[in-house]
């Protein structure tokens, strides 16, 4: 069966792998969930990824992060736009997650950008999800 929502599946294996103290979490690998690791790397929620290559898509590899406590440093993820209601926000409406402290994602024009990088970029786009 098909799955209808690919990033909400992401955001659901990386939140249980964080619970479960894994080290890593294998993902199935697509465009904008490789960028999405990307992002989640620069901003250093997760310690690195690597595609994997398989017979179909390939293989998306995350490595958890933990802070010396052996707590995830990611302590909540949340999927704000759905596949049955899409949340599409404008520039000057980019929300600000935790005052600062947690991240916005976005799928804009430019790519998917943070929400730091989307208001210096002056674009708006879907809300994605929300890190902190």
């Amino acid at each position: 069966m098909a799955m209808t929502d690919p990033v909400a599946d992401m955001l659901a294996r990386i939140r249980n792998a964080t619970v479960a103290k894994h080290s890593k979490v294998d993902i199935p690998a697509s465009r904008m969930k490789i960028s999405l690791a990307k992002i989640l790397k620069s901003e250093g929620y997760i310690k690195n990824y690597k595609v994997l290559k398989d017979q179909s898509h390939g293989v998306l590899r995350i490595y958890i992060k933990y802070d010396e406590a052996n707590q995830g440093v990611i302590a909540g993820l949340k999927r704000l736009s759905k596949p049955g209601r899409r949340v599409y926000v404008k520039k000057k409406d980019i929300p600000v997650v935790l005052n600062g402290m947690g991240i916005a994602v976005l799928s804009t024009s430019k790519g998917i950008l943070t929400d730091r990088e989307a208001r210096k970029q002056n674009v708006g786009g879907e809300l994605l999800c929300s890190l902190w």
